[in-house]
């Protein structure tokens, strides 16, 4: 059995059926995890939704683009890219179901006791692993309990730095914009969330730019998407970037945890 990442499809369907075939993916065997932003950009969103509602070994954290779908969905209107799945008939079973996927996840390989944290957008250096899975679960609680207030209260960029007093809409907007729209932080983790490209503007860094080597230590790795323009490039083996620009013509990847071995297919 093999666990496999893979990142932002956007709604590249040919692409992500071409990648599971190219590692080999065997529905019974084997585990899938998706990074986020399944959906938008790309031709196809409602196939590769329905493709992975069809699979219980697929699951997803939740990226931008997604919670955007979900905010669609629950006003019922779209245009552009994502208006067919707004309008599909299985609108309301993809409501359900990516109400249920998480923000974060933890994986451990039960072989190497390599630890995988994954996140759409990455994870600041303030929050441990705990600290990120208790944050995350009380987004996804909230989410679940009352889509409508959190989809439409969570736009934003502020506030763009945690403090553990915030709460009601700035907490769970904070929580999102950390773990599905970083990119840059400030040395106290303050979010630049202007930014795109690959160069930071004075006195932020790229979020996986930690000052602790702890993770080294704990042979932890952290598995994220998002960041198309980076192309994977951390120059750091524990922060491993999968978005690789599949929906600008770019390639999509695979990340193979029980080996670290990445697969990709070209757009």
């Amino acid at each position: 059995m093999s666990t496999y990442v893979i990142g932002d499809i956007h709604g590249c369907f040919d692409q992500f059926t071409k990648l599971l075939k190219k590692i080999n993916y065997k529905k019974d065997e084997d585990k899938l995890i998706l990074l986020g932003d399944l959906v938008n950009r790309g031709p196809d969103s409602l196939s590769v939704i329905n493709h992975c509602m069809a699979d219980s070994n697929i699951i997803t954290v939740l990226g931008n683009h997604d919670l955007y779908l979900l905010y669609l969905l629950s006003i019922d209107k779209a245009t552009g890219s994502l208006k067919e799945v707004v309008e599909a008939d299985s609108n309301k079973q993809i409501f359900k179901w990516l109400l249920k996927m998480p923000l974060m996840l933890e994986i451990v390989d039960e072989f190497t006791g390599n630890s995988f944290l994954i996140a759409h957008a990455g994870i600041p250096e303030i929050w441990s692993p705990e600290k990120t899975k208790e944050l995350a679960s009380e987004v996804t609680s909230l989410l679940q309990k009352n889509p409508l207030k959190v989809l439409q209260s969570m736009w934003g960029d502020n506030p763009n730095q945690w403090n553990e007093e915030l709460v009601y809409d700035e907490r769970c907007r904070i929580i999102i914009n950390y773990l599905t729209r970083m990119r840059f932080v400030d040395k106290n983790c303050k979010l630049d969330l202007k930014n795109n490209t690959v160069k930071a503007s004075a006195g932020f860094k790229p979020w996986f730019k930690y000052s602790s080597k702890v993770h080294e230590e704990k042979k932890q790795y952290y598995v994220f998407g998002h960041w198309a323009a980076l192309n994977g490039q951390t120059d750091d083996p524990h922060f491993i970037g999968l978005d690789t620009g599949c929906v600008w013509k770019g390639k999509l990847t695979a990340l193979r945890l029980n080996d670290l071995e990445k697969i990709s297919v070209d757009f």
